[in-house]
């Protein structure tokens, strides 16, 4: 099912709004692979990328939303999980240039330009436990769901895949990031960027 311009904006709002609720989470998995700031990262950036929605005019597309959502989020607090996130989010956005509406197939396309985008920024891949290790097996199972007009039930195996992988990320050893400095250590603990993205897709199942 699609959703309009108008729609997405006033879910992505109440995600966005909802997103500082796994701060203190995220800010605890990091700290354990990393200097712990990415609960702030989130928490500054899904708030500022929320205002940042509200203030566009009523005729703003779908690019426009993008936009805005991708600067405010990196500029928020400034962290490379925030500058990824961002450029992923501006990337997307060029795949939806003047839609006032998504589907399915939009969904997938900006996806795929955001994981591209956090692969070719971070110098990133899947396995070397980030955020991607989450993403992009969630967008697999995106692309490959046939249960037409269920959104519900898709959203629900796009939880249950993204489970899956942050569970898996931890026996992974960190290879990008901060995270790389601690070695063997970071062996045994979840990915903190994978779990934001789980707990994004919860947000938004509502």
């Amino acid at each position: 099912m699609s959703l309009s311009v108008n729609e997405i904006r006033a879910r992505l709002i109440d995600v966005l709004n909802a997103m500082p609720a796994c701060a203190e989470e995220l800010r605890e998995l990091d700290a354990a692979l990393g200097d712990g700031d990415l609960g702030l990262t989130v928490k500054a950036g899904s708030l500022a990328s929320a205002e940042a929605i509200g203030k566009l005019p009523p005729d703003a597309a779908l690019n426009d939303v993008l936009v805005a959502t991708g600067k405010a989020f990196s500029t928020a607090n400034p962290s490379t999980f925030g500058a990824l996130v961002g450029g992923g989010l501006l990337a997307a956005a060029k795949t939806l240039a003047g839609r006032q509406e998504a589907g399915r197939a939009e969904a997938l396309a900006m996806g795929r330009a955001v994981a591209a985008r956090i692969a070719e920024r971070g110098k990133s891949q899947l396995g070397d436990k980030t955020v991607l290790d989450a993403l992009v097996p969630s967008l697999d199972t995106l692309e490959a769901f046939e249960a037409q007009g269920d959104d519900r039930a898709l959203l629900d195996a796009m939880i249950a895949t993204a489970q899956r992988q942050v569970s898996e990320t931890a026996a992974l050893q960190s290879k990008k990031g901060r995270a790389a400095w601690v070695q063997e250590r970071s062996i045994g603990h979840p990915d903190p960027g994978a779990t934001a993205w789980l707990r994004f897709l919860e947000a938004w199942r509502g």
